[in-house]
């Protein structure tokens, strides 16, 4: 049987049970998680094959640049790596991360759960996703393939940790794929789901927690910036030793390139560890050797790397007044942390003030000790198992620095701003904040009506009803009267006038006022 199928009429599409058509966005959910993890891999895929073609000196064919690839993908999300080849035969570890490194899974995951997102839009009978299913969907396709290049690194030179990979890749593939769904989904900020305690929802309603949040973000990116001042300042004083170093390593372009792009990488590190010297723990570049501002102490025999990053470290031996003046930075951190958390309202309490305050250097000291952990790790086994900052001692430092230096100065900030009006001394109590309205307020009370008058409101005229047209009707012709004759005129009589009366002044009405007193607003106590 021939169907006629008129011009512009849709072709019919497959329906569901509940009459709603097949839509692919699950599927392109896991599709993009999937292709996500896959870019990831790509990229250091080609970069390494790069580098192993231009390599005078390839110690592997092009598999093991490819499983190379995959254990730098996999540590570029805090996954350890073991080497085996080492001198004494002993398998060494290598968990220190790159932090530039994280960008790349962190932003590709964050723009695959952003488009999965924006997957059906509701038109023409297109399934809409909730948050839940495509956080959940993109999650799924981007451990699958997660689990896939685990499985393949373990054939290569630095196979991967598993029981550090089971944990460390979905770590980074949740908090990637939450911040790429709340973003899409216009940064909610709304009250907490209901199974969470009444009293735990209605206490972080309470805008001392946002303003603890900002506060202490803004105290660790202070903290961050003066590691950032330290490295460069370091660098630039030991240009000569680092210059030196970095031709020293090799002495072909390619491997000065990598040399070069490994330095680069490991920036973001630096700067947490000059920010944890600054803070004074210090950060360990071995089992027995600390760098704080008080001095350097280890071993002059330490097997330290060389490398760029590594010449521009201060000399060994106790501290001096120049190493002693990296304190300005967490006092700078503090300063940040005690400004930004007053409230610019009057009503708030001291002790609210210096409460938001201390939450905010508590916030200073988590984000401090979460970035210190995620900038050390090992480098090996014995001297070099511990390299880097340790996360206690630097997120504590932190808190202990800002809390100490921000209490005082959000109370002072509110003080201030809560000072009465210039001029007003303890006996001047007309200029007092607020006496004017007081006055204005009594006076009207008093007098018994209102001073100025409220207008009242004008209601809306009555609609008319339309009149009908009157047709003229024909007027007769009119009829001649005559006129009568005029009478006579009386003579005209005088009027008197009166005499001038002067005029007297009319006092204008008083309102009774009985009773009227001035009230004097009360000031908030100090």
């Amino acid at each position: 049987m021939t169907q006629v199928i008129e011009r512009g009429t849709p072709l019919p599409t497959p329906q569901r049970a509940g009459g709603r058509r097949r839509s692919p966005a699950a599927a392109a959910c896991v599709l993009g998680g999937a292709m996500a993890a896959g870019l990831g891999l790509g990229f250091l895929a080609v970069l390494v094959i790069v580098l192993w073609i231009s390599s005078p000196y390839p110690d592997s064919g092009p598999g093991g640049a490819l499983h190379l690839a995959a254990g730098l993908w996999l540590l570029a999300h805090g996954t350890d790596l073991v080497r085996y080849e080492t001198l004494s035969g002993v398998p060494a570890p290598v968990g220190m991360t790159p932090l530039l490194l994280v960008a790349l899974p962190v932003l590709l995951m964050r723009r695959a759960a952003r488009l999965g997102s924006a997957c059906g839009d509701g038109s023409d009978g297109d399934e809409v996703l909730p948050a839940s299913a495509v956080f959940s969907a993109v999650t799924c396709g981007y451990l699958a393939v997660g689990s896939l290049a685990t499985v393949y690194a373990a054939g290569g030179p630095m196979p991967a940790d598993p029981l550090s990979a089971a944990w460390h890749v979905p770590l980074v593939a949740v908090l990637a794929a939450a911040g790429g769904v709340w973003v899409a989904k216009g940064r909610p900020l709304g009250p907490l789901p209901e199974w969470v305690p009444k009293g735990v929802r209605r206490a972080v309603a309470r805008p001392r927690y946002a303003l603890a949040l900002r506060s202490g973000a803004a105290g660790a990116l202070v903290l961050l910036g003066g590691g950032v001042l330290l490295v460069g300042a370091s660098l630039a004083w030991h240009g000569a030793e680092v210059q030196g170093t970095f031709l020293a390593l090799t002495g072909v372009w390619s491997g000065r390139f990598a040399v070069l792009l490994l330095a680069l990488a490991l920036i973001p590190n630096a700067m947490v560890w000059g920010a944890a010297y600054a803070l004074g723990p210090g950060f360990a570049l071995g089992a027995g050797a600390t760098v704080t501002p008080l001095g350097f102490e280890g071993s002059a025999a330490l097997p330290l790397p060389r490398f760029p990053l590594l010449s521009a470290l201060p000399p060994q031996g106790p501290g001096s007044p120049v190493t002693w003046a990296v304190g300005v930075i967490p006092v700078a951190a503090g300063l940040a942390v005690g400004w930004l958390a007053v409230r610019r309202a009057r009503e708030v309490s001291y002790g609210e003030t210096a409460l938001t305050a201390g939450l905010g250097s508590m916030v200073c000291g988590l984000l401090t000790a979460g970035l210190a952990g995620a900038a050390s790790g090992p480098l090996g086994s014995r001297e070099l198992a511990r390299f880097g900052p340790v996360w206690w001692q630097a997120g504590g430092a932190a808190a202990a620095w800002t809390l100490a230096v921000a209490v005082p100065l959000a109370v002072a900030v509110h003080a201030w701003r809560n000072r009465p009006a210039a001029g007003t001394g303890p006996g001047d109590e007309w200029h007092a904040p607020g006496t004017r309205e007081l006055r204005w307020e009594t006076l009207r009370r008093a007098a018994g009506a209102p001073l100025v008058p409220d207008r009242a409101p004008v209601a809306a005229p009555a609609p008319v009803p339309p009149v009908p047209p009157v047709r003229p009707q024909p007027q007769p012709n009119p009829v001649p009267v005559p006129e009568p004759d005029p009478e006579p005129e009386p003579d005209p009589v005088p009027t008197p006038i009166p005499d001038p009366v002067p005029a007297t002044p009319v006092a204008p009405p008083v309102l009774p006022v009985s009773g009227a007193r001035v009230l004097s607003r009360r000031r908030p106590p100090l």
